[in-house]
C-alpha cells in the first residue's frame, strides 16, 4: 500500500545524521552508509554528519548521545550493530538514551525483511525511538536491508506530506 501524500503540505528537510557500526568496514566499503546518505540527499534531505564507529558499546553510546544533544540534528540512522552476535551492542548502547520507543518500526521492517530474507529476519534487533525529539533508526548493516528500510518505512515517515501521519512532527524544529 503506497502512502497517501497531502497536495497541501510542503516537503520539510530534516536534517539527519548517519553513523555505520562496523569494525571492519572504513569509507571505501560502506556501501550501507553511501546508500543511505544518498537517498535521504536525493529526497531533499540535509546530511549533517556521518561517521563510522567501531562495535562498541561506549564509543557507539557517545557519538550518539552527542546529536540527540545538538539541537540541529533532527533525525539519526545508524546501520549496523542490530544482530545478535557477541559484538552486536546497538541496543544496549542506544536503548537507555531513548524517551520513547517506537516499537512498531522494528515490527513493520521486519514484516518486509521476512519476505526478504525469510525466517532469518528474526535475528533483526533493527529498532527506533525518539530521544530529546531526535529520531533515532537502527538498521541492520547489509545494504539490503538498508534499502527495505529507507524504501518501504523511512522515505515516506520522514516526509511531513505522507496521511494521515509521519514522524516529522515528533523533530526538535518547531516549524515542521
Amino acid at each position: 500500500m503506497s502512502p497517501k501524500i497531502s497536495a497541501n503540505a510542503e516537503f520539510q528537510p530534516l536534517n539527519i545524521a548517519q553513523l555505520t557500526v562496523s569494525s571492519s568496514r572504513g569509507p571505501d566499503e560502506d556501501t550501507s552508509g553511501d546508500y543511505l546518505c544518498e537517498r535521504l540527499q536525493g529526497t531533499g534531505h540535509r546530511l549533517a554528519e556521518r561517521r563510522i564507529v567501531a562495535e562498541n558499546l561506549y564509543r557507539l553510546r557517545a557519538v550518539v548521545a552527542q546529536w540527540i544533544a545538538d539541537d540541529e540534528v533532527q533525525c539519526v540512522l545508524i546501520s549496523g550493530g542490530t544482530g545478535v552476535t557477541d559484538h552486536d551492542c546497538g541496543p544496549e548502547a542506544i536503548g537507555p538514551l531513548l524517551d520513547r520507543e517506537i516499537p512498531g518500526f522494528g515490527e513493520l521492517f521486519r514484516h518486509f525483511s521476512l519476505a526478504e530474507i525469510g525466517s532469518s529476519t528474526v535475528q533483526s534487533r533493527a529498532f527506533a525511538g525518539v530521544a530529546n525529539r531526535t529520531l533515532v533508526f537502527a538498521l541492520p548493516g547489509s545494504t539490503g536491508a538498508c534499502k527495505t528500510a529507507w524504501e518501504k518505512i523511512l522515505e515516506p515517515q520522514l516526509d511531513r506530506r505522507t496521511r494521515p501521519c509521519n514522524f516529522v512532527s515528533l523533530v526538535s524544529r518547531t516549524d515542521v
